[in-house]
């Protein structure tokens, strides 16, 4: 007997994308137009273009926004320069960062506090790669690598191999990624992953 498996093609959208969109609705249920929005919200032209006819402006940088605008920050977070640009500036901000990439933003920034170097797993020039790499402050001594393959792994020099850690981009393949770690494992034996709760 053959088994087939139907998959729904195109799939629905995450949790912390859902929760996107809803904030950029009632953001212009409640303000009105127009609401400015730091990325694309989502990788989905459809909902975009509905966005945008609602009165939703999508802007790649604050420098696009008007002085004491409102401005959403997209699910894929940003860095903390963008947050304080945007409270240096008065913008009226609403943060639609995932919850689980906010969890990604408060390990890289426990990590750096105590110096210990980290290891972010994840697709260079991503917006959620940006804001992660963003929240690493190197005031305690410590450094933020990004790698992609197990090659970079492999090609990767860090500072002190006892005092480093690993976070992952959230929309990576669960088997690319487990590859990746596998080998950050095997060359960093003391490498500290996130809490296993996570």
């Amino acid at each position: 007997m053959n088994t087939f498996i139907h998959l729904a093609n195109p799939r629905g959208f995450c949790a912390g994308v859902d929760r996107a969109i809803g904030i950029v609705e009632r953001a212009l249920d409640r303000f009105g137009a127009p609401i400015y929005v730091r990325h694309e919200v989502v990788h989905n032209r459809f909902v975009v273009d509905n966005l945008r006819q609602r009165g939703a402006v999508f802007v790649e940088e604050l420098d696009e926004v008007p002085d004491g605008a409102t401005v959403i920050f997209s699910a894929h977070g940003v860095p903390r320069a963008v947050q304080e640009q945007a409270a240096q500036r008065g913008l009226k901000v609403f943060d639609a960062t995932c919850p689980l990439v906010t969890k990604v933003h408060t390990e890289v920034s426990r990590h750096a506090r105590t110096g210990r170097e980290v290891v972010l797993i994840g697709h260079a020039g991503h917006p959620e790669v940006e804001g992660s790499m963003g929240q690493y402050d190197e005031s305690a001594g410590g450094r933020m690598y990004l790698v992609e393959t197990v090659e970079d792994v492999q090609a990767l020099a860090v500072r002190n191999r006892m005092e480093l850690a690993y976070v992952t981009q959230t929309t990576l393949s669960v088997d690319d990624t487990a590859r990746i770690v596998a080998a950050l494992r095997e060359r960093f034996p003391a490498i500290e992953g996130p809490r296993k709760d996570d």
